[in-house]
């Protein structure tokens, strides 16, 4: 069955935007009682305990869902070898989520280049460790080829459709693993800052309407708060706004 889920990087709610919410103990619980998903960026930054990670699946819906975005020390400093460590660490945190995290976002830096080898055993290592979704960003050109696919495809790992497309215009299509669809609208064409207007939001629905599997679809322009007013004009969009009275699980 499709599903598709619509939410933010983050949880900040805007005070022009807020009135839009339901009531909650913590802006997560507002933001659950609009929104059924979000992506964790903060744990890209610094690690997070396993019980703050109980805490924030506590405090939201059951059938709310999050994705954590791997620590940059396993895809920018360590470049994806020997992450064997930080990936039992990350694990033992993450898994705070339990049933309630459905996808691990591996974003790579933009002068990571396909090295087939490389890839291979770390995507294997991951897959091992995690039974979720797995999506990946990447943004370098070597990694959008036949080869990058089948890695994909062999490690069922989602490749994140995003915006704007960088650095080749293949960026901005789904590919891998067809489980899921990972949509990260970065802002276009001012990166974090500007807001999508109603074409390119419709543009949006009519592909999530076209993909198989489940969609996950992420608003990153959040330095002005514009991702929060476009996730739910997406909703909108797409009839999917849920009702704002529903209770933490």
């Amino acid at each position: 069955m499709r599903k598709v889920f619509i939410g933010c990087a983050g949880w900040s709610l805007p005070s022009a935007s807020r009135h839009g919410f339901g009531a909650g103990d913590s802006m997560l619980a507002r933001y659950a009682t609009r929104f059924d998903a979000v992506e964790i960026n903060t744990s890209f930054y610094r690690p997070h305990r396993r019980e703050t990670y109980a805490r924030w699946a506590a405090s939201v819906p059951a059938g709310f869902r999050f994705s954590a975005k791997l620590p940059r020390t396993i895809t920018h400093d360590a470049r994806l070898h020997g992450a064997a460590s930080e990936l039992d660490r990350f694990v033992d945190e993450v898994d705070g989520l339990g049933r309630k995290l459905a996808l691990l976002l591996v974003q790579l830096p933009p002068s990571l280049a396909f090295e087939a080898r490389t890839a291979a055993t770390f995507f294997a290592m991951l897959r091992r460790r995690f039974d979720t979704g797995i999506a990946c960003e990447a943004r370098h050109a070597s990694w959008f080829s036949p080869r990058a696919e089948a890695l994909w495809q062999r490690h069922r790992i989602a490749r994140v459709a995003a915006d704007p497309a960088i650095p080749v215009e293949a960026a901005s299509e789904p590919g891998g693993d067809e489980q899921w669809r990972y949509w990260r609208w970065h802002g276009s064409p001012r990166v974090y800052y500007s807001a999508y207007d109603d074409a390119r939001l419709e543009a949006l629905a009519a592909a999530i309407r076209r993909a198989r599997g489940r969609q996950w679809v992420v608003f990153d322009n959040t330095a002005h708060g514009h991702a929060v007013a476009d996730a739910m004009r997406l909703q909108a969009m797409l009839d999917l706004s849920i009702t704002t009275k529903r209770r933490p699980a």
